[in-house]
């Protein structure tokens, strides 16, 4: 028997020990004695049994959600009297009514009205074969109309929307409900809707037609799990960089959930990444001669390749150490700042990893191992802040306290900037993917840097940035 004090759990029901103990002290008016020598108890509190299973079965029975340490119930909520193996919850009396259990809809009723309708339109068809039949027994004089207006009033609704002749072939029935519509959605492909031209395929993810076929066609060995085509995932990925589209919008235009959409997005950058690094190149001090256009020939016909260090800003970070190392003085605003070397032909051969703005150029071209590609007699063109011993920089000059350039200063300083200018036509291009152009998420931050080398490769894919005859 339960302790002295303990009080039945149950809601409503004041059966407790004092109660019980009080009874049974008392004289029992059929033996004329204390019910406690000659009479069972009428109830008794069990407590609460100690395996968890069975607990949490207790406290769902009683709907108790912030039970006491010791819980308590009486006999008359047992079906057997006490818990057994049978009945070993509480279930009688336990003052409140439980809701019905609602009972699931089985598939065969969805069943009968498919043979419901097939019967009506086979009904439907059979009376205007008789009608017809009828048509052409009666073809002169003014019964042929008649019996057409019969068979147009006996023909069934189902008639409106169907047309008989049509039953058989499967393009021409309609859907049943809107989760066929949507079944059907994700069986056709995207890419195959929206990617029609150059100029379709420019728009949504930076690169041509063909190319992007060949990207997709090399692509097919890597494709995951997802249950979808590999064309619609490259495409998912690179519209996200291309146009830098919110998760929600890309997931209602591929009829896909969002959670899905972040996983292909995340899983097709790295796989990207591995693919596309070899299209970044450091090319050949020979190569490098051989496709130099003319404007380097004539005046910088020793240069190997063009510097410079651009920006894309970032979002604030929560951290205050990562918010002053990202933060940028000439932007005002936190940034991602990286290292793009271009080789005069415009072939984008170097892009270094992304840094905090607050990292100064010359910092960066330190530590970004680009110094590791440079060979004895090699000419880098760059920026003036590009102040580094060891190496031959064509920089732009300028004045200091006031003086002013000479004739020579000015004509040298013309013709680089004529030339770095294709520096910066490249970045350029790098900045029409717009994840790079517009604020990078704190979220994108672990993958920017795979996703600056996706961006350049697919720079390179687009064809020659100098064209011939171009100065």
């Amino acid at each position: 028997m339960a302790p002295c004090g303990s009080t039945c759990a149950v809601v409503g029901c004041t059966n407790n020990t004092r109660k019980l103990k009080d009874f049974m002290n008392g004289t029992c008016f059929q033996h004329k004695r204390t019910r406690l020598t000659c009479c069972p108890a009428p109830y008794a509190l069990h407590s609460m049994p100690k395996d968890e299973t069975k607990t949490r079965a207790w406290l769902a029975a009683l709907k108790l959600k912030n039970p006491p340490k010791r819980v308590y119930v009486c006999s008359y909520h047992f079906i057997d009297r006490k818990p057994t193996e049978l009945n070993p919850n509480p279930e009688l009396f336990l003052g409140y009514e439980r809701q019905p259990v609602k009972k699931r809809r089985k598939l065969n009723r969805c069943n009968n009205l498919e043979v419901q309708a097939n019967s009506q339109t086979s009904a439907s068809t059979s009376d205007i074969e008789v009608q017809l039949e009828q048509q052409e027994s009666h073809c002169n004089g003014d019964a042929s109309s008649d019996t057409t207006i019969k068979s147009v009033t006996k023909c069934s609704v189902q008639t409106q929307w169907e047309d008989p002749a049509l039953l058989h072939h499967g393009y021409a029935k309609l859907p049943t409900n809107s989760k066929d519509v949507r079944h059907q959605a994700t069986q056709c492909s995207v890419a195959h809707n929206i990617l029609l031209n150059d100029s379709d395929s420019l728009l949504y993810t930076g690169i041509p037609l063909e190319t992007f076929n060949t990207l997709v066609s090399v692509l097919e060995q890597f494709a995951g799990s997802f249950k979808m085509s590999t064309r619609d995932q490259v495409l998912l990925t690179l519209m996200k960089l291309r146009l830098n589209l919110m998760i929600g919008d890309l997931s209602r235009r591929f009829f896909i959930s969002e959670s899905l959409s972040s996983k292909i997005i995340s899983y097709w950058i790295d796989k990207l990444e591995e693919v596309l690094r070899n299209l970044i190149p450091w090319l050949p001090r020979e190569t490098i001669r051989a496709t130099m256009p003319l404007a380097f020939k004539t005046n910088y016909p020793k240069t190997t390749c063009i510097l410079d260090c651009s920006e894309s800003l970032l979002q604030k970070p929560k951290n205050l150490d990562s918010r002053g190392e990202s933060y940028s003085h000439y932007y005002s605003h936190n940034t991602v700042k990286y290292l793009v070397s271009i080789a005069p032909c415009g072939l984008i051969m170097f892009i270094s990893a992304a840094y905090g703005g607050r990292c100064s150029d010359k910092f960066i071209t330190m530590d970004s191992g680009i110094l590791e590609y440079l060979q004895p007699g090699d000419e880098v063109m760059a920026d003036r802040g590009f102040t580094i011993r060891d190496i031959l920089f064509d920089i732009p000059s300028f004045t200091k306290k006031g003086a002013q350039l000479t004739e020579e200063q000015v004509t040298s300083t013309r013709r680089i900037a004529n030339v770095r200018i294709h520096v910066e036509r490249a970045i350029r291009r790098i900045k029409v993917f717009k994840i790079l152009s517009q604020v990078v998420p704190i979220s994108l931050v672990p993958k920017v840097d795979k996703i600056l080398r996706i961006c350049s490769a697919l720079v390179n894919l687009r064809g020659d940035l100098i064209r011939d005859g171009e100065q």
